[in-house]
């Protein structure tokens, strides 16, 4: 039985040996293609991806910072309404513009994940779970 299987096995010498060789070289011909093709793609990977950090990070910026000043803006303009309709001169702009200074700096730190998210699995949603 060994004598029919045997036209393959590392014992036989014949045309096997020949394709054997020839093999080797493809894959170490394919081997080196496929090498100088991933070092192209990572080149060209390296010079768009520093590109879209640049532009995250830009758009990161943009972000927070319309978030801060948004929340100021807001601030000032209600703290002028209600100077305007109670008469009380500047007192509600200036505390109307720290309030709005403080929600500015709150909506940046939950942007970037320093301060968890209202309704985020906080002390009063565990009390929800926990069935009695």
């Amino acid at each position: 039985m060994d004598e029919k299987r045997g036209s393959g096995g590392p014992d036989s010498s014949g045309n096997g040996d020949d394709t054997d060789i020839g093999r080797s070289e493809s894959l170490d011909a394919r081997r080196k293609r496929l090498d100088a093709e991933l070092l192209a793609r990572r080149k060209v990977e390296q010079q768009g991806g520093s590109n879209r950090e640049a532009s995250k990070g830009y758009a990161l910026a943009v972000k927070l910072s319309s978030e801060f000043i948004a929340g100021v803006v807001v601030g000032v303009i209600l703290g002028y309404l209600f100077d305007r309709f109670l008469g009380t001169s500047p007192w509600g702009l200036i505390v109307f513009l720290l309030l709005g200074f403080c929600a500015g700096v709150l909506n940046v730190l939950r942007s970037t994940g320093a301060v968890a998210q209202p309704g985020s699995g906080g002390a009063g949603e565990s009390g929800k779970d926990d069935g009695n």
